[in-house]
């Protein structure tokens, strides 16, 4: 067996977690173990499993074609402070308790150091439509060579001060700005603070005006975009009151920030008009309005028997049109006939007259 990977010494505050990757090579596929000896001079080395330490160490491995290996330790104390150790071996006597393997197991180490986290100040001020986030470190220190503000993967601000004090301004109203906001000191290992702009819910309605027709399910939407997250709904109905999922007709789905309502088999008479969904968090409550118009099951024909009236209209104008222009350009039989006769006789009493003249 060999090593195609080996884990890597690593510094990690109290609280956090680390990951340890090994990856080895070998005919047949080694088998890999995990080992660990702390700080203390007459610690031991000990195997790890998965589960060990309160369930707090994970280990997932995979044996296809070549063994990887990865271990995770969460929510680090000063205890877990030590050497790691991985251990391959595909030696067929590698796990017997009375045979001495053939082949030692080979071994790869790595350090994880855990130091204690520092303690960090969080303020947020409001001022002249101005917010002030700042973050102090107090407590231990380590050598910082720099800030960054985030909020969720977006660097806001950063900069290369070594202070244990850092701020960011944010020009605006509270409501406007709320969310989780993260101070991060560049140090070995990184240290980060929390800040939170927390506000009552600012509920908006995903439309303010629904449509449906009559005899289906109408869905009515909102939202709340804002921090901390809505930890109550309800919605209520004008002049019905509070709406719950027990009536049959009404069905309510909420999860964190948004919440739904559907009714069931729309009415006309009974389900138009406004309705309110209210959100409450820790920092109080807020409401939006929406407005349900509810249409006959007759009225998506209207607008087909609109065309077909106008059809109707222009082939009825149309034949009228006809039927007045047809005797002014067709003549009459009678009319017809008449016409050659009295020509002809004209000409018999004009030759008539032209042989009288003659003689």
């Amino acid at each position: 067996a060999g090593f195609i990977k080996s884990p890597l010494s690593q510094k990690r505050l109290t609280q956090d977690s680390v990951e340890l990757y090994c990856e080895a090579i070998g005919n047949p596929i080694p088998e890999i173990q995990w080992w660990f000896e702390g700080n203390d001079p007459n610690e031991t080395y000990a195997q790890l499993w998965d589960g060990a330490r309160q369930d707090r160490v994970k280990i997932n491995a995979t044996y296809n074609l070549h063994s990887t290996s990865t271990i995770s330790i969460a929510n680090l104390t000063s205890d877990d402070s030590g050497m790691y150790e991985c251990r391959a071996s595909n030696d067929p006597d590698r796990n017997h308790l009375s045979k001495s393997p053939k082949v030692k197991w080979i071994r790869s180490q790595a350090n994880v150091f855990v130091i204690e986290r520092p303690e960090i100040a969080t303020q947020v001020s409001e001022s002249s439509g101005k917010l002030t986030l700042s973050c102090n470190v107090s407590g231990p220190h380590l050598t910082i060579k720099g800030h960054k503000w985030m909020q969720g993967e977006k660097v806001l601000e950063k900069d290369e001060s070594t202070s244990a004090f850092t701020s960011y301004t944010i020009n605006g109203k509270r409501e406007e700005h709320s969310g989780i906001y993260e101070c991060v000191y560049e140090a070995n290992p990184q240290i980060r603070g929390q800040v939170n702009i927390s506000v009552p819910p600012q509920v908006v309605a995903y439309k303010k005006s629904e449509h449906g027709n009559e005899g289906d399910t109408g869905v009515l939407t909102c939202k709340n975009p804002s921090f901390p997250a809505v930890t109550s709904w309800f919605w209520y109905k004008s002049g019905h009151g509070l709406l719950e999922n027990a009536s049959g007709r009404y069905i309510i789905k909420s999860s964190g920030n948004k919440t739904e309502l559907r009714i069931l088999k729309l009415d006309i008479e009974q389900d138009t008009g406004d309705y309110f969904c209210n959100g409450t968090n820790s920092h109080g409550s807020g409401d939006a309005t929406v407005n349900l118009r509810v249409r006959s099951r007759l009225a998506a024909l209207w607008p087909f028997l609109g065309i077909v009236a106008e059809v109707l209209v222009l082939v009825t104008i149309i034949f009228i049109y006809e039927k007045r222009r047809k005797p002014d350009e067709v003549p009459d039989d009678d009319d017809g006939g008449s016409a050659p006769l009295k020509s002809n006789a004209t000409n018999h009493k004009d030759k008539n007259v032209r042989q009288r003249n003659a003689n």
